[in-house]
């Protein structure tokens, strides 16, 4: 249980870190380049995704070193494409639907993601012992 606590709290920074990253994107193509805030909110979620893929796999989940490194960025891809979907989701709904402001609906959709993240990446990344 100390172990996964720990995991959390790792995983928790890195998401942390990656959220500003994501929402400092996002915010900078809208705002300053007049983007839409769904495909910004999609090209800062991509960006976050690989410096995320790096982090979790140096400081947050134990993977199995002799795993082809190629077919575990894959997975990743994978994963992260299946939350790009949850997150273009969310953001439309929240932005498109309900008119809430996108710098809100990030935070929201940022949330979802970050617990869909955890379970997918615990079960298909990390190294069964």
């Amino acid at each position: 249980m100390k172990k996964l606590m720990e995991q959390i709290v790792k995983f928790g920074f890195v998401g942390f870190l990656c959220f500003f990253i994501d929402y400092g994107i996002m915010v900078l193509l809208t705002d300053r380049f007049g983007m839409d805030p769904v495909l910004s909110s999609g090209i800062s979620f991509t960006v976050s995704v690989i410096v995320n893929y790096i982090l979790s796999i140096v400081f947050v989940f134990e993977t199995d070193k002799n795993k082809n490194k190629f077919g575990e960025f894959l997975v990743f891809v994978i994963l992260s494409v299946v939350g790009l979907g949850i997150n273009e989701l969310c953001m439309w709904i929240a932005v498109k639907m309900a008119g809430i402001n996108y710098k809100l609906a990030k935070i929201g959709a940022t949330a979802v993601v970050m617990v869909y993240n955890f379970i997918s990446r615990k079960i298909f990344i990390e190294k069964k012992n």
